[in-house]
């Protein structure tokens, strides 16, 4: 289904035709957590860099003058342009959103840019550096995907990627069609075809009412070619009839497949009469 994805102003990813995408935006605490670290990072790069320099300033000839304008240029190069570089080169990530398992998204769930990471690196030196993180926690704690101003500005949010495995349930024949199943011959489906009627099963549960009965119609036309006899049934139940035959039916002539290699394994493996065993 080649829909064209917008943003709700809610929580949640929905397409076009109503399917909310599970893409979930990080909690404040963790944001928060991932932040401290990044700030300890960078910040104590900056500290650690003007130690070295205060230590070998006599042997390096530098005079205060110039040491003020490396300490204005090392706190851009620590909180501006290497956040900055390490956002865009990783894809959103940093070592403190590794820890906590966030990346840093575009609102409608693509890839950061150069302008998204420079917008948060730069508000990042007002909002957290400067107020110590309490202008970026009150920001975050007024919208409900925890976007601190820079966020806003840039139009990114903090993805959590560590999302616990779904498990999907998989379901037999229906049983309405039990009876017809066992005389059903349900012929090989294009890939596209197979792959829409899965994703439409697996989202049907999303649709709005009236987009699950026009999809689940016109997925059963096009699937009717391939089904005969036709069951006098509603098109979605047709539809999971149908998945649920072709997988039954695939699965049982794998394990013929693999029944048939198994007892070809002495042959296949074995080697010719009269020929020696060097291994």
């Amino acid at each position: 289904m080649d829909v064209d994805d917008h943003v709700d102003d809610g929580q949640e990813l929905v397409t076009g035709e109503a399917v909310a995408l599970d893409l979930r935006s990080q909690s404040f605490v963790l944001r928060a957590a991932g932040a401290i670290i990044d700030y300890l990072v960078y910040f104590g790069s900056y500290i650690l860099i003007m130690v070295l320099l205060l230590t070998f300033a006599q042997q390096l000839g530098i005079d205060d003058a110039m040491m003020q304008a490396i300490g204005v240029a090392g706190i851009v190069l620590c909180i501006v342009v290497i956040p900055t570089a390490v956002e865009l080169l990783s894809h959103g990530k940093s070592l403190g959103k590794l820890a906590t398992g966030a990346r840093i998204v575009r609102d409608d769930g693509g890839a950061i840019g150069f302008r998204h990471a420079f917008i948060r690196s730069l508000m990042n030196v007002i909002e957290t550096f400067m107020t110590v993180g309490s202008l970026a926690a009150i920001t975050a704690l007024l919208n409900g995907r925890a976007k601190r101003m820079g966020d806003l500005i840039a139009g990114t949010y903090a993805q959590n990627e560590r999302v616990s495995r779904v498990v999907v349930p998989v379901y037999g024949v229906p049983t309405a069609l039990t009876e017809w199943s066992r005389t059903a011959d349900v012929a090989r489906m294009p890939d596209a075809l197979a792959r829409r009627v899965a994703q439409f099963l697996a989202q049907a549960g999303g649709l709005s009412p009236a987009s699950r009965d026009r999809l689940a119609r016109q997925l059963a036309t096009e699937v009717s070619v391939y089904v005969s006899p036709l069951p006098a049934t509603e098109a979605e139940l047709f539809l999971a009839g149908v998945a649920a035959l072709r997988r039954e039916r695939e699965a049982a002539a794998l394990e013929l497949e693999k029944a048939g290699l198994e007892r070809l394994a002495p042959v296949l493996d074995g080697l010719p009469r009269g020929f020696p065993d060097r291994g």
